[in-house]
This record gives structure tokens, C-alpha cells and sequence, in this order.
């Protein structure tokens, strides 16, 4: 019984595969990966309590759960394989509506399909337990490990980080101030946005394995208030909905708010500290035309095993000839030489 509730458990990104195609349907066919999850959300009304829940690495789980939602409807081919950051259906996908049932039918094809591709290598725990819990694929997971990198980084460490990936994305006169304790302020710096525009930026870095509270953005723009238009606050957590909404709220300072998903994007994208490499995977279904016997060969042997043939009528027409001519050639190559040897 407990293995069930496991399983049942586990497969709760499931029911995400049909809200995820209409979502992606409502914004045209394609999105960015923030506004096709933040689209499914609203579509199906998900409470904050399951938007604000979070991964044992801080993450989202409501996000990661779409998110393989997606892995298995790029899968089945209804959703482009870009990695580019942009969720797109295919024609196939656009077309298509999944039931919940029609969603079970696919996932669990597709578990069945990658156990029989791991099971010469080496045993797995099933698939479907191991990928419902939203913690990451068979191999590490990169992104996992770069934020669990990132967390053990001292307070210090974390805010020199930030302070990196700022000048990286275009700021200049980036100083970190965290260690002066200067009312929750970690550093400013200056965004040159063209020739003759450019404004003051004030940021605080939350090294993080949790959510950020709405209070907290409330303190921050209280501390920056009278000294820059613009904040933004990095954490490699999350943001609760409630923060989000005041880091928005009408009236007051915007601030930008940088999760642990979005960190990472901006390390990938700025390759500081991650480095592509380019894996291939085995198609297995070029090699599979190649493992039965051209319909020549077999019409052959079929005739090779008829009563009274002798072992040379076996060979094809094509290779019976062929010790007849190398000999002739040989004798001819032969003669040749000879002829040269005894020449003046």
C-alpha cells in the first residue's frame, strides 16, 4: 500500500501534461519556460501553499514538476527540443489535447521505453519513482549541483558572485558594501542602459535554500528608498507569490527578483562557471534496420540449403567467381615481372 501512495505520489507532474499544451496553445504556440509555467498556473488555479512549495535544494517544486511535464511531451513529440529557453509546440502539439488518462498512457510508455534502455547497463530503481519525486534525472543533474555549489559558498563568497554576474550582464562600478552592514544593502552599481541614460542599482543577495517572504522585499525597498530607482534582489531559493506580487505592487520602487532557476539560467547563458559540453545519445532505431538480413542474402542461403548442392553452389554468383579471376591475374602480374627480368 505504501509503494502505491508512493507511485500515485510521484506521478503528480503527470497532470500536468494536457494543461501544459493548452497553456502553451493560449500564448500562441510558444513561451519562454516562466510564462508557460506561471500560465498553467493561473489556467488551473493553483493555490500559493503549492505554488510556494518548495525541493529539499530550494527549488520549486511546482515548476519542476512542469517541467518534466514538458521533458516527456518533447519526448512524444508535441513539444520542441529547443535549448534555447523557449517552450514551443510542434504541429503534432498543437494540434493535440491530452486527457489525464492519455497522460498516464504516455508517461508510462516512455518509463517503459528507458527501463529497456538501461536495463544491459546497469539496475535502476524503477524510473517513475525516481523521476516523480522532481529531484533530478538518472545521471546528476547539473543545475542541482551548481546550486548546491552556490549554497555552500560563504555569505561573502555568494555576494563576489553576484557582484560578477552583475558586471557580466553590463554594469559597471559594481561595489559590494555587504560587510558594512548597510540595512540589508549588499552592493549598488551603475546600468548603462544607452549613451545618455543610465541609473543606479541597489541589490541584496540571499543565500537561500528557502523561500524569500513578501516581508523581506518590504525591508529591502525600505532601505533603498531615497537612494536608487531600481533593486534587485538574488537568491538561490524562491520567491513566494506573495513576494512576487509586492516586488510589483503599484506606487512602490520595482524590483527584480532573481531565484535560484533564473541564477542559473544567467550562469549558463554568461557560461561563468558552467561549461557546455555536447553528449550524444544512441538512436537506437537507425541500428535496428541493420540487424536483419537483406532479403538477397536470405533468398541465397535459402536456395544453399537445398538437397544435393555442392559447398561451392552455396557462394553467391558474385564471390564464385572471384578465386578464378585473382589467379588469372596473379599468373599475368607473374608473367610480367619475369619478362621484365629477363629484358636487356
Amino acid at each position: 500500500m505504501a509503494t502505491k501512495e508512493k507511485k500515485d505520489e510521484g506521478a503528480q507532474f503527470v497532470k500536468y501534461f494536457g494543461p501544459l499544451l493548452d497553456a502553451l496553445r493560449g500564448l500562441g504556440g510558444s513561451a519562454k519556460a516562466e510564462e508557460a509555467v506561471d500560465r498553467v498556473a493561473d489556467d488551473l488555479k493553483v493555490p500559493d501553499d503549492v505554488l510556494n512549495e518548495t525541493l529539499p535544494s530550494g527549488g520549486s517544486r511546482f515548476r519542476n514538476q512542469v517541467a518534466w511535464a514538458r521533458f516527456y511531451l518533447v519526448r512524444e513529440g508535441l513539444i520542441d527540443s529547443s535549448k534555447h529557453g523557449v517552450w514551443s509546440l510542434t504541429e503534432k502539439g498543437f494540434k493535440t489535447k491530452l486527457t489525464l488518462e492519455q497522460s498516464r498512457e504516455t508517461f508510462l510508455k516512455w518509463v517503459k521505453i528507458f527501463q529497456e534502455q538501461k536495463k544491459a547497463k546497469e539496475k535502476l530503481e524503477p524510473i517513475a519513482e525516481q523521476v516523480a519525486e522532481g529531484t533530478g534525472s538518472i545521471s546528476k543533474d547539473y543545475r542541482e549541483e551548481v546550486l548546491a555549489t552556490m549554497l555552500a559558498l560563504p555569505p561573502a563568497g555568494f555576494e563576489r558572485l553576484a557582484q560578477r554576474l552583475l558586471r557580466e550582464s553590463g554594469f559597471t562600478q559594481v561595489v559590494v558594501t555587504g560587510q558594512s552592514g548597510d540595512g540589508g544593502i549588499d552592493g549598488f552599481g551603475i546600468l548603462q542602459v544607452n549613451p545618455l541614460v543610465s541609473f543606479k542599482v541597489l541589490f541584496q543577495c540571499k543565500r537561500y535554500a528557502k523561500s524569500v517572504a513578501p516581508s523581506q522585499v518590504r525591508d529591502f525597498r525600505g532601505a533603498m528608498s531615497g537612494r536608487a530607482d531600481k533593486g534587485i534582489i538574488i537568491t538561490t531559493g524562491t520567491f513566494t507569490q506573495e513576494a512576487k506580487r509586492e516586488a510589483t505592487r503599484d506606487g512602490a520602487p520595482p524590483i527584480e527578483l532573481i531565484d535560484g532557476e533564473k541564477l542559473i539560467d544567467m550562469l549558463e547563458k554568461l557560461e561563468l562557471g558552467l561549461k557546455a559540453v555536447t553528449t550524444y545519445e544512441v538512436e537506437h532505431a537507425f541500428f535496428s534496420e541493420f540487424k536483419a538480413q537483406p532479403f538477397a542474402q536470405v533468398g541465397h542461403k535459402q536456395q544453399a540449403t537445398g538437397p544435393g548442392l555442392a559447398v561451392r553452389d552455396k557462394l553467391s554468383p558474385a564471390r564464385a567467381w572471384r578465386p578464378a579471376v585473382v589467379a588469372r591475374i596473379t599468373r599475368t602480374i607473374g608473367l610480367r615481372l619475369q619478362h621484365f627480368r629477363h629484358s636487356p
